[in-house]
């Protein structure tokens, strides 16, 4: 008889999910952003003209791929996959990039994260670092971290750099100065870049070579970069970045040290995976067919470029949202900015109004799962109601985020954890009045009262509180003169009734007709 142990398997310790923070708490409520953004005509013009654009590529080049719906449903399986397996796999890749030189951090939140990364920047003796477009980065606010430090972070994607000499915030996940026009970023250039003068024009190629030219000698210089990753591979350890500029990779291979910051849901299972991301993503997002350059590297390679690798793997909120079954369908966002070029809220109201890092409909469903709603007064509770919910954004998301029913269950849960009282009230009220047939059939009569408050035009154009919050955007129709009951038993009603029976009422509606005889 065996005497060997037997052994339990324990599982994952449990541990209570930290809520995210920096730019994605917001300061002011949606509606308030909203309303002072909607003053800005330019803004809106400009984010017009370029959100249009992009849609039109895009939907050039998908309806070029036959299996571009196949395509979706791979991408959403796979990380919906990843959702189910994610801490193995993180430890997967924890290993991988261990084994090829790279050394591997777990970031909590966005404090832990900056804390680290300064700490690598600062042992360097440097007092400027590079950077590659990232979200990530953006979320934990590590300019200001760095800045705060003595270091200087420069960035190197065009539009942020516009948006970092316009002292500006960036507004779209993709071209983050979408709301800037050509003339705008002339001025810029003209009074933050020493090597610019008059002769420069607003013409792309113009502007483009300017920012070449202040940058050139950052690329050479720099010694120490930080990245994000569009995609992190366990099987291998391999990161990926995909760009169109190619200060990306500039970036990645000029820097003595290279810091690679990545949300811990960027993870892929297989390099073979990879494929349909990189036909997915270019397609969304640019309305290319492929990104004209595509980065990979993993760990340290002797000889050829950066020599110290650093990955900082950032939760920031993702645990918590990935407890909820349905919210962390929204972690499985490639960043590709599809859902902001088709939204009609965005196109309006501009992505400064969602107040964080992340705009759009993705912003209003990935922002308050991160942080968490607390309270009624909390302005990321806002964040749900800042749709139409017209389905768009379903529609193209290339992973098929279900992004209104998020909306939806985000509504519920503000709801249903912060209930109006002046709303529990009035269905408490309604509740007894629904189960009293006669005081109900009372009240419908009073209804038609309300015609009085429509004044000329048929329209109730004000109202009393608490409706006037409906009212001071919207207009309510008066009333008919009979509710259905009193026109039930009218001689019109009686009319049309013999007049149907003549004609003959289908069957399947005989016995409602002779249910409603009978009411009366």
């Amino acid at each position: 008889m065996s005497t060997a142990p037997t052994r339990v398997r324990l599982g994952m310790p449990t541990v209570r999910p930290v809520h995210g923070e920096g730019e994605i708490l917001l300061n002011t409520p949606f509606p308030e952003s909203a309303r002072e953004q909607l003053g800005n005509g330019q803004m809106r013009a400009n984010i017009r003209r370029a959100t249009h654009t992009i849609r039109a590529k895009r939907a050039g080049v998908v309806e070029e791929l036959p299996d571009w719906q196949e395509l979706r449903a791979a991408g959403s399986a796979l990380k919906q996959s990843v959702m189910a397996d994610l801490p193995a796999l993180l430890e997967r890749l924890e290993s991988e990039v261990t084994a090829r030189g790279g050394v591997v951090h777990w970031a909590r939140d966005a404090a832990e994260a900056n804390r680290i990364i300064t700490e690598l920047v600062t042992a360097k003796g440097v007092d400027e670092v590079i950077k590659v477009k990232s979200m990530a980065t953006q979320e934990i606010g590590l300019d200001a971290a760095l800045e705060h430090a003595g270091v200087a972070a420069v960035e190197t994607d065009l539009a942020e750099l516009i948006v970092q000499l316009g002292h500006d915030r960036p507004s779209h996940i993709l071209v983050p100065a979408i709301h800037r026009n050509r003339r705008e970023i002339r001025d810029i250039f003209l009074r933050e870049m020493p090597e610019t003068d008059e002769s420069l024009t607003s013409e792309p190629a113009d502007l483009a070579e300017a920012a070449r030219r202040h940058l050139r000698e950052k690329f050479l210089s720099t010694k120490v970069a930080i990245s994000g990753a569009n995609f992190g591979v366990a099987e291998t350890g391999t990161l990926s970045v995909v760009e169109s500029e190619g200060n990306g990779r500039m970036c990645l291979t000029l820097p003595e040290t290279l810091i690679t910051v990545m949300g811990i849901e960027k993870l892929l299972p297989s390099f073979e995976d990879l494929g349909v991301f990189l036909q997915l993503l270019p397609r969304s997002s640019t309305g290319e067919r492929m990104n004209p350059y595509t980065s990979l590297w993993s760990g340290v390679t002797e000889g050829d470029g950066p020599q110290n690798f650093h990955i900082v793997l950032l939760d920031n909120g993702r645990t918590a949202a990935l407890s909820n079954e349905i919210g962390r369908e929204a972690l499985k966002c490639i960043r590709c900015s599809a859902c902001l070029n088709v939204c009609p809220v965005y196109e309006r109201a501009g992505g400064h109004s969602y107040g964080s890092t992340y705009p759009g409909p993705i912003g209003a469903i990935l922002s308050p799962q991160l942080t968490g709603i607390e309270s009624s007064d909390d302005p990321n509770g806002s964040l749900p109601y800042a749709s139409s919910l017209c389905g768009r954004c379903n529609e193209v998301c290339p992973v098929k985020i279900p992004i209104t029913d998020i909306l939806l269950e985000l509504r519920y849960q503000k709801a249903k954890n912060e209930p109006n009282q002046v709303e529990r009230a009035a269905f408490a009220s309604l509740a007894q009045v629904w189960g009293h047939s006669g005081v109900w059939d009372k009240l419908v009569r009073m209804v038609a009262l309300g015609r009085v408050l429509g004044g000329f035009n048929g329209k109730i154009e004000t109202m009393p509180p608490p409706i006037s919050g409906w009212t001071e955007y919207r207009d309510v129709a008066v009333p008919p003169k009979k509710s259905f009951r009193q026109w039930w038993d009218t001689d019109e009603a009686e009319r049309l009734l013999s007049e149907a029976r003549e004609q003959g009422i289908p069957s399947d509606q005989q016995v409602s007709a002779k249910r409603f005889e009978e009411d009366k």
